[in-house]
C-alpha cells in the first residue's frame, strides 16, 4: 500500500509543479517579463520545486537524511541520467553561450560549499541563509551576464485570465505540498519495512521522482534542437537544489550532515559535477559523452545498493 502512495503522491507532485510552471510563465508573459527572466526563475527554479517539498517536508518531519540525500541524489540524476539522455537524443548541440567560461563554475561551487559547511556535521540556519544568499548571488550573476535562455512562447497568444491562472496555481501547490508530505510517510515506511535506510530511499526512490520534471522538460528541449535551454537547465536546477531547498530546509530545521557515512555518494555527486565542467571545457557535447554518463549513473547506483 505505501508504495501505492507512494507513486501516487510522486505524480501528484510532479504535476502540481507543472501546473505552477506553466501558469508562472503566463504571468510573466503577461506583465512583458523576458524570456530570460522567464528561463532563468521559472524553468530551473519551478523543476525544482518537488526537491523544495519534499526536502522542507522531510526537514520537518526529522528526517533529515532523506532531505540531504534528495538533494545529493537530484545532482546524481540531473547530470548521469537527465544530461546523458540529452546528448544522446540531440542530433547536434552546439551552444551559442560559451558554457564553461560562464556557468561551469556554478555547476561546481554549491556542491563545495556543502562539503565545508558540513564539515561540522549540520546544516543550521546560519547555512541556510548563507545558501540563500549564494542562490540570490547565482541569479544576479545571470542577470548581468544577460544569459538568455529560450523557451517556448506559445503561451502568450493564450488569452490571459487571472480567475483561471489563481485557481491553477492553487492547484498545483496543493499537489506539491501534499504530494510531498505523503512522499516523506509513505517513503519512510517503505524504508522501515525492507529495513533500508532513509538515506538509500532519498537518494534514490525519491530523488529520481523529483528530478523527474528536469528530465521531462529537457528532454522535450533536445527533441526541438533546443540544447542549450536542456544544458542551461540541468546547471540551474543543480544550483537551485543546493542553495534554495538545502537552505530552506536547513533554515525549518537543523539539518543532520555525515560527510563520511555517505562518502561515496557525495564524492559521486562531486565527480559528476566535474565531469559536467570537463565536457563544457572540452564541447564534448555528444553521443559518446552521454553513454559515459549512464555508465556512470549504473556505477554508482551498483556501489550504492
Amino acid at each position: 500500500m505505501d508504495i501505492l502512495i507512494f507513486v501516487v503522491s510522486m505524480t501528484a507532485l510532479i504535476y502540481g509543479a507543472d501546473y505552477i510552471i506553466e501558469e508562472s510563465e503566463k504571468i510573466a508573459l503577461h506583465y512583458n517579463i523576458s524570456p530570460f527572466v522567464i528561463g532563468a526563475t521559472l524553468v530551473a527554479l519551478g523543476t525544482s520545486l518537488p526537491e523544495m517539498a519534499v526536502s522542507m517536508s522531510a526537514s520537518l518531519k526529522g528526517s533529515g537524511d532523506i532531505a540531504v540525500a534528495n538533494v545529493i541524489g537530484s545532482t546524481i540524476f540531473n547530470i548521469a541520467l537527465v544530461l546523458g539522455a540529452v546528448f544522446i537524443i540531440s542530433k547536434k548541440i552546439n551552444p551559442d553561450r560559451d558554457l564553461f567560461a560562464k556557468d561551469s563554475a556554478w555547476a561546481l561551487f554549491p556542491i563545495l560549499v556543502f562539503i565545508l559547511m558540513g564539515i561540522d556535521g549540520k546544516l543550521n540556519i546560519v547555512d541556510g541563509i548563507l545558501f540563500l544568499i549564494l542562490m540570490v548571488a547565482y541569479l544576479t550573476f545571470l542577470i548581468s551576464s544577460n544569459q538568455v535562455e529560450e523557451i517556448e512562447n506559445d503561451l502568450d497568444k493564450e488569452k490571459f485570465a487571472w480567475f483561471k491562472t489563481i485557481g491553477f496555481l492553487l492547484v498545483g501547490f496543493v499537489l506539491t505540498i501534499g504530494g510531498a508530505d505523503f512522499a516523506i510517510d509513505s517513503a519512510g515506511n517503505i524504508a522501515r519495512d525492507f529495513g533500508i535506510s532513509e538515506w538509500i530511499i532519498g537518494l534514490f526512490l525519491v530523488a529520481f521522482g523529483t528530478s523527474l520534471p528536469e528530465l521531462t522538460i529537457s528532454i522535450k528541449a533536445a527533441l526541438n534542437n533546443n540544447a542549450d535551454l536542456a544544458i542551461g537547465n540541468i546547471i540551474g536546477s543543480n544550483v537551485a537544489n543546493f542553495t534554495m531547498v538545502l537552505g530552506l530546509s536547513s533554515i525549518v530545521n537543523t539539518l543532520n550532515v555525515n560527510l563520511v557515512a555517505n562518502f561515496f555518494d557525495i564524492t559521486a555527486a562531486f565527480i559528476l559535477s566535474l565531469m559536467l565542467v570537463f565536457i563544457t571545457a572540452n564541447k564534448l557535447y555528444n553521443k559518446s559523452a552521454g553513454i559515459v554518463l549512464l555508465v556512470v549513473l549504473g556505477l554508482v547506483i551498483q556501489n550504492s545498493l
